[in-house]
């Protein structure tokens, strides 16, 4: 949950004076959006036995979900302050996500050793689903914070770490789809890290190697989870990232061993300028892996990292000013990356501000629940502007065409006790009409 300060400054400035180069990209973005993220299709409908489908009736298409993952994480679903606040937090996450990051901090998870909180992630995990959601596991290995339980041998406690992979990988198996299998393993032997909460881990890291280290904790991943997506996550967006692990995340026959490279984007300090956003997408969609861009903030307040910890009696509050410019930093942002074809998947970090990380200001809700600009700016592009609902008109043999954006639709012929519904899903490279049985 960290990220480089030196490497992307405050860039305040892009909402105020955006480069030539940021103006163009976002003026292609739209068109880049259709190219990337919509097609044509044909439908082929097939009415219920005994019924006949007439050239000219009137269908109604829309969209029930996008293929594009939005996301959140969702730490604090159930755990709030009020019975209300559970229900709006429930409620609006559902109403505009479909990828929720579900925690697996093992410090906290397996607090007692051998008592990991499966029962906890179960529940949420259910809840996801009910709610058309994809739920993904974060992470399975950080040295961030030792479990107070390790023992002092670095062999063993690298061998309790795999096993540990091992053990919430199967036992989710089928349930969570998605994994961030190893974080932030670029400089795991950061001076904040080998001084502070996660002296063994580190140790047991830097007896192995990183090489051997996130190698080892996939292949664990990999058995456990044959199905699974297996992410490697990391705030470093440079060549540092690609030399020290992603290029050593391979078999031995030079097969990559993840299937998602994860990204981070902590904009407390101000927003990535559109440009260095762009190049990021450049520099790692060459590794031929979906990115996602695993956790995002805009802070609605004053702009800073850590404030409320090195400012003796601040508050880090909402302000209308912030609030205005993190929906606009959000907006580009969203549509900047939803317009590039490598790019799968967007997760916000802490979803309201009611128990966001560093006290910040950083949700999408307010602490009483209310959507900020962003979550309603965010609504209008997920659920409109990049949404499909539409009218079609059946031909000759049933079939009938439309444009839409990818994901899973519903179609309705018909009203009242002659109404049928059917559902197709809507992928990239269709070619052949796609066959809809009506019920």
């Amino acid at each position: 949950m960290l990220t480089s300060l030196a490497l992307f400054a405050s860039a305040a400035a892009l909402a105020a004076d955006p480069s030539p180069a940021a103006q163009q990209l976002l003026a292609d973005a739209d068109a880049r959006i259709q190219k990337h993220r919509t097609a044509d299709a044909v439908i082929k409908l097939t009415p219920k036995p005994g019924e006949i489908l007439t050239a000219g009736t009137k269908v109604r298409i829309e969209q029930v979900r996008h293929a594009f993952l939005f996301g959140s994480n969702v730490f604090n679903l159930g755990r709030l302050r009020a019975p209300q606040d559970n229900e709006a937090y429930a409620r609006r996450f559902a109403e505009l996500l479909n990828f929720a990051t579900l925690a697996f901090y093992w410090w906290s998870y397996e607090p007692q050793q051998g008592q990991p909180a499966y029962e906890r992630s179960r529940r949420a995990a259910e809840w996801c689903w009910e709610n058309g959601i994809v739920p993904k596991g974060h992470p399975l290995a950080w040295n961030w914070v030792d479990p107070s339980w390790l023992p002092g041998d670095p062999d063993a406690v690298m061998h309790m770490q795999l096993t540990r992979i091992s053990q919430c990988a199967q036992h989710f198996k089928g349930q969570i789809q998605y994994w961030d299998v190893v974080n932030e393993a670029t400089h795991y032997d950061r001076p904040e890290l080998k001084n502070k909460k996660a002296v063994k881990l580190t140790a047991a890291i830097a007896k192995i190697g990183v090489g051997p280290y996130v190698r080892k904790a996939f292949l664990a991943a990999r058995k456990a989870s044959p199905q699974a997506k297996l992410i490697i996550n990391d705030y470093r967006l440079d060549a540092d990232f690609e030399n020290r692990v992603l290029k050593q995340l391979v078999d031995e026959s030079g097969e990559k061993l993840y299937d998602v490279i994860g990204l981070q984007s902590h904009q407390h300090g101000g927003a990535i300028p559109a440009e260095r956003l762009w190049a990021v997408c450049e520099r790692f969609a060459k590794y031929g892996k979906p990115l996602h861009w695993t956790e995002t903030t805009f802070v609605s307040g004053e702009q800073g990292h850590n404030l409320a910890e090195t400012r003796p009696g601040f508050k880090w509050d909402s302000t209308p000013e912030g609030e205005k410019r993190q929906a606009q930093d959000v907006t580009r942002f969203y549509t900047l990356l939803f317009s590039h074809p490598a790019v799968e998947a967007i997760t916000w970090w802490d979803f309201s501000d009611q128990g966001a990380w560093q006290r910040a200001p950083a949700g999408l809700l307010r602490k009483d629940m209310s959507p900020k600009p962003a979550y309603e700016a965010l609504l209008k592009l997920i659920k409109g502007k990049w949404w499909t609902t539409t009218e079609a008109v059946v031909e000759q043999g049933g079939t009938l065409r439309f444009h839409g954006f990818y994901g899973q639709y519903r179609v309705t012929v018909g009203e009242g006790e002659k109404e049928r519904k059917g559902q197709f899903t809507l992928k990239p490279a269709t070619t052949e009409p796609i066959q809809v049985e009506l019920q």
